[in-house]
């Protein structure tokens, strides 16, 4: 999962400093696996030395004065192009999830997510299915596992397509 793009989804609703942003990440994407503080301003750092992010003012809090971070011109465009590239996700089954609710709490489309990545399987799909024939048994049966695997994440990309206007609200 990228931390950095969820960073810059997150901060697409305004500045924020990396508090809010750490409880954000954690009510929408945490599920048991919440962010340290530390990992959160360590991106935060990086995206703005890549210029993706920048330090915007500096608000008092109860301790430590807190950095507002807003995302660049050069951020938005980062984000737009990581959540429906066409390019295989990491395997990791929370990823395509995490683009998916990353979409919808940036104000982006859900859909179009869904459907590069549904080309994207499709297409897999069918290179495994020519490739059978010329595979022996080993490459035929490796095929057959990334294929019911494809056909998993194809049932799960159906079920949150149907499930848009749902999600939509919630991670609002």
């Amino acid at each position: 999962m990228s931390v950095p793009m969820a960073l810059l989804a997150l901060l697409d609703d305004g500045p924020a400093h990396g508090f809010d942003l750490k409880r954000r990440y954690d009510a929408l994407l945490g599920h048991g696996r919440e962010l340290k503080y530390g990992q959160v301003y360590a991106t935060l750092q990086r995206l703005e030395r890549d210029g993706l992010t920048a330090g915007v003012g500096v608000e008092a809090g109860s301790g430590a004065d807190r950095k507002l971070y807003a995302v660049t011109p050069d951020g938005v465009s980062e984000l737009d192009t990581w959540l429906v590239s066409a390019q295989p996700i990491s395997g990791r089954p929370a990823e395509l999830f995490t683009r998916v609710v990353l979409a919808l709490a940036s104000g982006r489309s859900a859909t179009a997510v869904l459907d590069a990545h549904r080309r994207l399987f499709l297409d897999r799909m069918r290179e495994l299915t020519a490739a059978r024939h010329d595979g022996d048994a080993i490459d035929r049966l490796a095929g057959d596992y990334e294929i019911a695997h494809l056909e998993a994440d194809l049932q799960w990309i159906e079920l949150a397509a149907a499930r848009l206007a749902d999600l939509s609200e919630a991670v609002r």
